[in-house]
């Protein structure tokens, strides 16, 4: 199949609906926006600028009054998943306010075995609820944590720019770029799990 002429998306085939939803009318999730994923071993190409993306689209939030949960990964003592140390830390530019909830989770879907949804609940997000997913990793817990949320019904959207990934080794032995593997895994949100927006002033108010 000549890559010219691309497939529909799965979302096309179903009848979902491709439009970005406004911010007034949506929660923001941030994932996993820690010190981890900007130094040693973790650190992901364009970690800053995703950091900063993601700041900017916090204070938006803010703003706008919208809720905001913080999405916390702990990895265990002694690992860059640490979040009793400083290198497991969110980072101070998208640090919580008070009253911001923080969900802790061990797994890269933010809603699997935590108190997410509960917490979404509480907040009044409506299981069809909007959703806005902001963080680290494109390909691990940004992904999985859109997969989790359309499996739960909502509807959540991407905000590109506020993420970052890092190259890995391919399974023949080759390096997939960071570049690339953000564009597939984005492209795997859109095929199915739901939309994704370029940059933080894409999203209406």
């Amino acid at each position: 199949m000549s890559t010219t002429n691309p497939s529909a998306t799965l979302r096309d085939v179903i009848g979902l609906d491709n439009q970005p939803p406004r911010l007034s009318e949506s929660a923001l999730i941030l994932i996993d926006y820690q010190n981890t994923y900007r130094t040693g071993v973790m650190a992901l190409e364009g970690a800053e600028e995703a950091l900063a993306a993601g700041a900017r689209l916090l204070e938006r939030a803010r703003a706008a009054g919208i809720p905001v949960i913080h999405i916390l990964n702990d990895g265990g003592v002694d690992t860059p998943y640490d979040i009793r140390a400083q290198i497991g830390a969110i980072s101070d530019e998208v640090a919580p306010l008070p009253g911001e909830p923080v969900v802790i989770k061990e797994f890269p879907d933010s809603f699997h075995a935590t108190e997410l949804q509960k917490v979404l609940q509480d907040l009044g997000i409506a299981p069809d609820g909007d959703l806005l997913l902001a963080g680290f990793m494109t390909h691990m817990c940004v992904t999985f944590t859109a997969q989790g949320a359309f499996n739960l019904g909502y509807r959540p959207t991407v905000v590109a720019e506020t993420t970052a990934t890092r190259a890995l080794t391919a399974p023949g032995g080759s390096v997939l770029p960071a570049a690339a593997l953000q564009a597939a895994s984005l492209t795997t949100i859109t095929d199915l799990f739901g939309t994704v927006v370029p940059t933080v002033d894409a999203i209406p108010n």
